[in-house]
């Protein structure tokens, strides 16, 4: 719910201007402009999520125990006001050194000049991209650079309440599932007289659609990023499951149910036997120690193909950071094997680097957390361009309007990709 937040309030707060350019280092922030050792200083750390604090903590603290000389404060700001006061920042030159990103803000951000490239070849690289999912690589290049080095990564799969299951005498969801078992199943778990429904259909990007378009064969945005896919047909079939069990088999409740009680919400409380929801969500469930005892995690049911999108944040250094050198060192070790391990040991996301997220899925052993680990295999990037945020806001309004009923699918969609259109043909001209 933490980064789900975070990409609402990106198509929210960040849709309407574009951010400043930035030009450079200024004359008082010039790097090293007292003559002073690059590898030694003072530098901040900007992140959002509460829960991830103790281990940016610790990793913060190794980090200057390598580095004598060196301080690093690791700067909280809570989820709701980080990307207003990180734009306010960067156009005014006093951002973190150092700060967390994600794929719908990252284009507006590399564009503006508001970040400074990541060596990823020879004896200065920030980070081996070998070591690294290539997905979660590329979200975080811009024209052939790398400027974020990822810092986690978190996949999508089917939670679900096993007390509702046995209730229903319904089985367990597991990798044979296709979207008609659950079509079928959430039908027989949906108990209206008790206010239960079998499975949430939010108007969710990441967690729902995002990962039914693919499993459809259809796809949000061009390679190229020129046009919208949301007007072919295969996108379409990816959007109407959602809606179809909304308003066709009444499995889910309605758009204005889940309006005034979030869907996870639900799934804590017991009045949702199944809910998709991304892997930082796992912490959450297993710190209720009631909920623990009654739900596990499976794979999503497969459509036409296996798929489901991948997202995860990355570590990005400031263009007009007075220390370049020393907030490069510091990106390089937070993806470090080491710190990679001790991330997935006490923080809530799954370690980004090759081969560290057991520690992650070992902290809670009564969840089938590789249903989570697994879907890296089959998961596609999250879509994004130079504005995500302009188009992921008219992305919101249009689907929900079919979501509710209120227009039809193919006339939601068709607007909606017009919309978008234009709003891509912008980003190329304003590039130009």
């Amino acid at each position: 719910m933490r980064r789900r937040s975070l990409l609402a309030a990106a198509a929210t707060t960040l849709a309407a201007a574009p951010l400043a350019s930035g030009c450079g280092p200024s004359s008082s922030n010039a790097p090293n402009a007292a003559g002073g050792d690059a590898r030694r200083g003072h530098l901040t750390y900007g992140v959002w999520d509460v829960y991830q604090l103790p281990a940016m903590q610790r990793a913060a603290r190794a980090f200057e125990r390598a580095r004598p000389g060196v301080s690093v404060d690791v700067q909280l700001t809570p989820n709701g006001t980080y990307w207003t006061k990180l734009r306010t920042a960067c156009t005014g030159g006093s951002a973190p050194d150092v700060f967390w990103m994600n794929g719908p803000n990252f284009g507006m951000y590399a564009e503006a000049g508001q970040l400074l490239p990541l060596d990823t070849d020879g004896g200065d690289a920030v980070l081996r991209t070998d070591d690294f999912p290539a997905d979660l690589v590329s979200l975080y290049r811009w024209k052939g650079t790398q400027y974020g080095a990822p810092k986690d990564f978190d996949t999508v799969a089917l939670w679900y309440n096993k007390e509702l299951f046995d209730r229903a005498k319904v089985p367990y969801p597991d990798a044979s599932w296709t979207w008609q078992d659950l079509i079928e199943h959430s039908q027989r778990l949906t108990d209206r007289r008790r206010g239960i429904y079998g499975v949430g259909a939010p108007v969710r990007a990441q967690e729902n659609y995002y990962d039914s378009i693919p499993q459809a064969g259809g796809w949000v945005i061009s390679d190229d990023k020129r046009s919208s896919g949301y007007a072919d047909e295969k996108t379409r079939d990816g959007l109407r499951l959602w809606i179809d069990l909304i308003h066709r088999y009444h499995a889910s409740p309605t758009l204005q149910q889940m309006a005034d009680t979030d869907p996870t919400q639900m799934f804590q409380s017991g009045t949702l036997a199944m809910t998709y929801e991304a892997s930082y969500n796992a912490a959450t469930f297993y710190r209720d120690r009631e909920l623990r005892a009654k739900v596990d995690v499976a794979p999503m049911p497969k459509g036409k193909h296996r798929a489901g999108v991948l997202h995860g944040l990355a570590n990005v250094v400031y263009a007009r950071t007075p220390n370049p050198e020393l907030a490069r060192d510091f990106v390089r070790f937070l993806g470090t094997e080491r710190i990679s391990l001790l991330q997935g040991k006490y923080g809530t996301a799954i370690p980004a680097r090759n081969g560290t997220a057991e520690p992650w899925a070992a902290g809670m052993p009564h969840f089938n957390l590789k249903a989570h680990l697994d879907a890296l295999d089959y998961a596609v990037p999250y879509s994004s361009s130079a504005n995500s945020a302009a188009w992921q806001h008219k992305e919101q309004m249009w689907l929900a309007k079919a979501w509710s009923g209120v227009e039809s699918l193919d006339s939601a969609t068709d607007s909606l990709a017009d919309a978008m259109n234009q709003l891509l043909a912008q980003e190329r001209k304003g590039r130009a």
